[in-house]
């Protein structure tokens, strides 16, 4: 919610781009980032400035080839992109700051429990066995296994 106290705490007016990370996100995802690689030429790109390209085409929704001139090369942005996903530092920042939001809000680090809805599960067609009756899901027209549970507790 927003009030008097908390608008300056989420005020970019004073960044560059509004998705450029502040200092205090800077320090969330620094330890984060793989240093460079051995061997070879140094870094001669800001990381930082890296990280802040990716962020303003993922929040803006742009092209690559619009990225603005201060910002590092489309090609280095888009290499660091992939080899983030690649390598799974995307996947670890994202986990260290879902685990950090859960964290503030006062829930454990990680969830305890998961609930599979079964009407919204779909199985292959090759899955489970032969017996289970397939049935059309009327509300969702789709075609879903009614004993799907049963079939995953009687596989383990």
């Amino acid at each position: 919610m927003w009030t008097t106290e908390n608008r300056r705490r989420y005020d970019r007016d004073e960044l560059r781009y509004p998705s450029d990370l502040t200092d205090d996100e800077w320090a969330h995802v620094e330890h984060l980032i793989p240093p460079a690689k051995r061997g070879g030429r140094r870094r001669e790109v800001n990381i930082r400035e890296v990280l802040n390209g990716i962020m303003y085409v993922l929040s803006t929704g742009s092209q690559w080839r619009y990225v603005p001139r201060d910002l590092p090369p489309r090609s280095t942005l888009h290499d660091y992109l992939q080899r983030w996903d690649y390598d799974g530092t995307l996947g670890k920042i994202h986990y260290a700051l879902y685990q950090k939001c859960r964290e503030q809000v006062g829930r454990e680090a990680s969830p305890t429990a998961c609930i599979i809805d079964s009407q919204s599960v779909k199985s292959t067609e090759k899955g489970g066995p032969a017996s289970i009756p397939k049935g059309m899901m009327r509300g969702r027209k789709s075609v879903a296994r009614s004993g799907i549970f049963w079939s995953i507790a009687r596989a383990c």
